[in-house]
C-alpha cells in the first residue's frame, strides 16, 4: 500500500474521534470571547473617552514593540491562506464536509478573532500607518503560502503543533511588555489570544500523539523531515509595498528577537517540549530509518541551543513603513 494511502486510512480512522476533539480544544461559540469585549464599545457613551485613553496608553509603546504587535497582526489576518493550505490536505474533504473539514473550519472560526481585534486596536492608538498595513496584509495573501508540508497530513500536523506554540509565546511575551508599558488593556487581548494558541497547540500535539500510536515509523520520518528542512514561519513571505516577496520578514524577525518576543532558542525549546510531549524515546517498533530519525529528533533540540547563543541580532531598529516613528517627549 502506498504512503498516501497509509495515511488516508490513518486519517480515517482517527476522524471518528474528531467531534469529541471540538469539543475539548474548542470553545462553543456563544461562551468564547469575541473583539467587542477587549474594545471601546462603540455604541456607548463614553466610546470616544476610551478610544482617548487608547492613544494616550500607546504613546508609551516601544518602536520595537509596536512593529512585533503589527506583524503578529499581519501574520492572523492571513488566515485565507492557512485555511485554504489546511482544506486541501490529504483526509480533509471540505466537499463531503468530513469530521476534519469542521475541525478546519471551526478551528479558523476561532482564529479569525485574533487579526480582529489586533487590527482595530491598532486603527485606533494612532500609532501605525493602517494602509501600509494594510497592503502588506493583502500582499501576504496574495503571494501564496508555502510551508514545505505538500498534502501530507502527518507534516502538517507536526507544523501545526510547533507552529501554534510559537505564537503562544509571541503573543504572551507581548502582552507581558504591553502591560509594562502601561497598556492593560492590549495586555489583556494578547493574553487571551495566546491562550487560545495553547489550546489549539495541544489539539493539534493530540493528532499526532495518535498518529505515533498507528503508524510510528512514518509519523517519525514525517517529523525529521520537517526538522531537517526547519519549521518556515507563516508570514515568511512578509513585505512592505514597492518591496520583494519576503524582504520585510527578516527585518520582522530581528526585531521579534531583539526585544525577547520570539527567538532562536525558543524556536529550540519547542522542538525540545515536541519531543518530550510526543515522547519519543519510548516509541516501540520503529524500523531501522525510523530509529535514526528519533536519534536525530532527539539530539537536535541540544545542538540548536548551542547554536542559538552565537546568533547576532542587529542592535539599530529597521525603520518600517508600518509604523510611525517613536513619539518625542
Amino acid at each position: 500500500m502506498s504512503l498516501k494511502n497509509v495515511r488516508l486510512e490513518v486519517m480515517q480512522h482517527l476522524e471518528k474521534d474528531v467531534d469529541t476533539l471540538i469539543e475539548k480544544y474548542l470553545i462553543p461559540i456563544e461562551k468564547i470571547w469575541q473583539p467587542s469585549d477587549f474594545l471601546p464599545n462603540s455604541e456607548g457613551d463614553k466610546f470616544i473617552e476610551e478610544v482617548r485613553e487608547i492613544r494616550e496608553l500607546a504613546k508609551e509603546l516601544p518602536y520595537d514593540l509596536l512593529v512585533v504587535l503589527v506583524g503578529d497582526m499581519i501574520t492572523e489576518e492571513a488566515l485565507p491562506s492557512y485555511e485554504s493550505w489546511l482544506m486541501d490536505v490529504e483526509g480533509i474533504d471540505q466537499v463531503e464536509r468530513n469530521g476534519w473539514s469542521k475541525w478546519i473550519r471551526h478551528w479558523t472560526a476561532e482564529e479569525n478573532r485574533h487579526g480582529d481585534v489586533l487590527n482595530k486596536y491598532l486603527y485606533l492608538s494612532g500609532r501605525v500607518n493602517m494602509k501600509e498595513i494594510e497592503r502588506t496584509t493583502q500582499y501576504l495573501i496574495a503571494d501564496g503560502f508555502d510551508i514545505g508540508t505538500d498534502r501530507d497530513p502527518y507534516k502538517n500536523f507536526v507544523y501545526t503543533s510547533f507552529q501554534e506554540l510559537a505564537t503562544y509565546i509571541s503573543h504572551n511575551r507581548v502582552a507581558k511588555q504591553a502591560k509594562d508599558y502601561g497598556s492593560k488593556g492590549l495586555a489583556k487581548m494578547c493574553k487571551i489570544i495566546a491562550g487560545d494558541e495553547m489550546r489549539h497547540h495541544h489539539a493539534y500535539s493530540e493528532f499526532v500523539e495518535r498518529i505515533f500510536e498507528v503508524d510510528p515509523n512514518q509519523m517519525m520520518m514525517a517529523f525529521h523531515y520537517m526538522m531537517k528542512r526547519k519549521i518556515a514561519m507563516p508570514a515568511h513571505f512578509l513585505r512592505e509595498s514597492g518591496e520583494k516577496i519576503g524582504t520585510a520578514f527578516e527585518e520582522f524577525s530581528n526585531t521579534a528577537q531583539r526585544i525577547g518576543v520570539y527567538t532562536a532558542l525558543d524556536y529550540a525549546e519547542i522542538l525540545e517540549k515536541l519531543v518530550v510531549r510526543w515522547d519519543l524515546g519510548n516509541i516501540n517498533g520503529l524500523n531501522e530509518e525510523a530509529e535514526k530519525a528519533r536519534d536525530y529528533l532527539v539530539k537536535l533540540p541540544s545542538r540548536m541551543i548551542r547554536l542559538a547563543d552565537r546568533i547576532s541580532i542587529p542592535e539599530n531598529s529597521f525603520q518600517f513603513k508600518w509604523v510611525e516613528p517613536a513619539v518625542s517627549k
